[in-house]
């Protein structure tokens, strides 16, 4: 079992996605996604231009891994697939990506990640369709923009700090590891808590 754990820039329940009972990774963190297994945690924490560094945003427990072609192809996830026109969590679907059957070429739905016309954004394509796995976890909790604050004591753990700071960190000594789970899962909190913050940056 591994840590990983990373900074969100922007948090728009988007990467990740946690609505509908499963938490997803879909987009973003290329090497994250390529590198995870299954019983993984994967931890997103604050950023310091949001004024929320050193708190949690998200975790979860990696509880199946799938590509963008089955993810977009499986009954399970299309209300995942994002409609603009709907609600906050309908826009910000995280299930934007398949390959097109003739040419082989990806596919981006109109999304976060797109032009303003709808169009495919190549410079998200090119970095979300480094890895082609998608993250899935039922055991997950999402508190946004509200979430905890870390204690100090893991933040500089023998040097390794949780906040991660630019990429994502997962070399953890065991000990540490399994002291931040142990206090992750003391919060007893589950699911989705909180709404994204910067949803308060949207209309």
């Amino acid at each position: 079992m591994r840590l990983h754990s990373y900074v969100l820039d922007h948090d728009y329940g988007f990467a990740p996605n946690p609505f509908y009972d499963v938490c997803t990774l879909a987009t973003c963190k290329p090497s994250i996604r390529e590198h995870a297994a299954i019983g993984d945690y994967v931890v997103g924490t604050g950023c310091a231009k949001r004024h929320r560094r050193g708190f949690l945003v998200y975790f979860m427990v990696v509880d199946e891994i799938t590509t963008y072609d089955a993810y977009w192809a499986d009954p399970r996830f299309e209300k995942k697939r994002p409609f603009l026109r709907g609600s906050k969590v309908q826009a910000f679907g995280d299930n934007i990506y398949h390959r097109d059957p003739q040419t082989g070429e990806w596919w981006q739905a109109n999304s976060l990640h797109s032009q303003r016309d709808g169009s495919a954004n190549p410079i998200n394509v090119n970095h979300d369709t480094k890895s082609e796995e998608v993250l899935i976890g039922r055991d997950y909790a999402y508190w946004g923009g509200f979430g905890p604050e870390i204690p100090a004591q893991f933040r500089d753990f023998n040097g390794a700090d949780i906040c991660a700071g630019r990429g994502h960190r997962n070399h953890f000594d065991d000990d540490h590891r399994d002291q931040f789970i142990g206090w992750m899962i003391s919060l007893n909190a589950r699911g989705y808590i909180s709404r994204p913050l910067d949803w308060s940056r949207t209309r």
